[in-house]
């Protein structure tokens, strides 16, 4: 196989492999939920380098980063050689958002000779279009969901947050490291029964090769549960992990989900 994917958790990175065959790369500490029967090889954060290698003799030629991955606590005795050598450039850009360092790992892979794809490049048809949903907004809701983006669009600039939750005006919380899942519980803690809005969109010159937004069902479910009223989508930066299912999970939970430019 030509393709690899180094997986992390979520629908992504099986819902990739339906694009064709490709090895599994996984990781230790991340629970990457793969179909039964898949196999895949883990290695450590610390064996990056030796991973490349590996890749490279098996001819692998394409390399795809998909599903959530926290940044590791790494330990500098368990490094080997070859990942040691990337350290000096890795140090730096592990200081700083999300997007940096991904650039500088996509740096790392290219040079090794892999070619970066995209998830959306494999599966087109799980970005979010214009016309997706049926869903008609309130005023309210648009109004809130323009303060989310406002505030997005802002700190896009500082590589900070893929999503934001307004209720009347106010932000209630803003996606940073800890994730989507975890700002929902915190906006559901602190903001109980807000009928906020939560909007997920791609941050300001993103490099949508890794790391592009998803939302399935269960972000719906977990939205509702933090007494929110709406969802809406940046349309053309966001891949839905089962329209369908994503859907069904609205209308089950009586969210509101619309895309907008």
């Amino acid at each position: 196989m030509t393709r690899a994917i180094l997986a992390g958790t979520g629908a992504l990175p099986w819902l990739l492999l339906e694009a064709g065959p490709a090895e599994v790369i996984t990781f230790a500490g991340v629970k990457a939920d793969l179909p039964h029967g898949v196999s895949s090889e883990e290695y450590r954060f610390e064996q990056f380098g030796r991973m490349i290698r590996k890749l490279q003799d098996r001819g692998v030629t394409e390399i795809c980063l998909a599903g959530g991955m926290s940044r590791p606590a790494l330990d500098p005795s368990r490094m080997d050689p070859a990942t040691l050598a990337l350290m000096p450039r890795l140090v730096p850009v592990l200081q700083k958002g999300d997007d940096t360092l991904l650039r500088e790992l996509m740096a790392i892979l290219e040079e090794a000779g892999f070619r970066i794809r995209a998830a959306h490049e494999l599966r087109p048809d799980l970005i979010a279009t214009a016309d997706l949903f049926d869903w008609e907004p309130t005023k309210a809701q648009r109004a809130d969901a323009a303060r989310a983006r406002e505030v997005l669009t802002a700190l896009g600039s500082v590589d900070v947050g893929q999503g934001a939750v307004a209720a009347r005006g106010q932000i209630l919380g803003i996606e940073t490291m800890q994730g989507t899942d975890e700002m929902l519980d915190f906006v559901g803690r602190t903001a109980p029964g807000s009928g906020g809005v939560f909007v997920k969109r791609s941050k300001r010159d993103q490099d949508r090769r890794v790391d592009m937004p998803a939302i399935g069902p269960a972000t719906v479910t977990l939205a509702a549960r933090a007494g929110l009223s709406g969802i809406e989508l940046g349309a053309g930066s966001v891949l839905v992990l089962g329209p369908e299912a994503v859907e069904a999970a609205a209308e089950a939970d009586n969210v509101a989900i619309w895309t907008a430019p």
